[in-house]
């Protein structure tokens, strides 16, 4: 099973292919030479934030956002009394800071899991793109929507889904994230969490994490050796999390493909 103390390790993307924020908007559709270069600039100038350090501090002032090059972070809120809800995961290609980019401080802590290598983007050059590249700055905006629909799908494992749906449906989710990056196969990733951070995400205890895990073993739905998770029947998973993957990657504009 997963290591409860195993700290996750960097999760680098191919450096054959593209820069990962490139390749994820170009699910939307063929970049124009002109836009993979916007891209490409945006992701090049680079600064590293070491494992367990804070990327962006709850309650501080912040203009810039940051785009994950490399590793994996969390955004999360801490309690008064120490209890941790983390709100969402943080994988190569996703932007880090919004929507509290919106508001004069920042809303929420985003840590680093592993070493980080990070992007930093002020947000008024992001504005900017509505001028300058308005498909482009509609597909970065998509990414955004992509993360509301997450936080909405985790509102929901919390209020109604059932403690193995939960695990169900976030294997799942990190599945087709980290497709989406080169970082997983058909069926297969490395998990970057572990038990007390998985509890963490969903609100459950770590003994409880356990035993579904456990569960779901027995039933020969999911595999983890090594830390490789592997789910062995994505279409019976996807059933009993009631899992649409639409919400992660189902996006087109119809003037995408179109020239200026």
């Amino acid at each position: 099973m997963i290591g409860a103390d195993m700290p996750p390790r960097p999760m680098i993307a191919d450096p054959r292919v593209a820069r990962p924020l490139t390749r994820k908007l170009s699910r939307c559709g063929a970049l124009t030479p002109d836009e993979i270069a916007i891209l490409d600039d945006l992701q090049s100038a680079t600064r590293v934030i070491r494992r367990n350090r804070e990327i962006i501090t709850e309650g501080r002032k912040y203009d810039t956002l940051f785009i994950l090059i490399e590793g994996v972070s969390i955004r999360c809120r801490i309690l008064h009394d120490g209890r941790r809800q983390i709100l969402n995961i943080a994988f190569p290609g996703d932007f880090i800071g919004f929507p509290s980019a919106f508001s004069e401080r920042a809303l929420y802590s985003i840590t680093a899991l592993s070493d980080c290598v990070l992007a930093p983007v002020p947000f008024s050059r992001l504005l900017g793109l509505f001028d300058r590249q308005p498909r482009l700055a509609a597909a970065v905006f998509w990414s955004f929507a992509c993360e509301a629909a997450m936080y909405a799908e985790h509102l929901i494992d919390v209020g109604r889904r059932s403690a193995l749906e939960r695990v169900a449906h976030f294997l799942l989710e990190l599945l087709t994230r980290l497709q989406v990056i080169g970082l997983a196969d058909e069926c297969s990733f490395r998990m970057p969490l572990t038990q007390e951070l998985i509890a963490d995400a969903l609100g459950l205890s770590v003994p409880h994490v356990n035993r579904t895990l456990r569960q779901l073993r027995d039933d020969e739905l999911v595999s983890i050796e090594e830390h490789i998770v592997i789910i062995k029947d994505v279409e019976a998973l996807s059933a009993l999390a009631d899992f649409q993957h639409s919400y992660l990657d189902q996006f087109r504009l119809p003037d995408l493909t179109a020239a200026h």
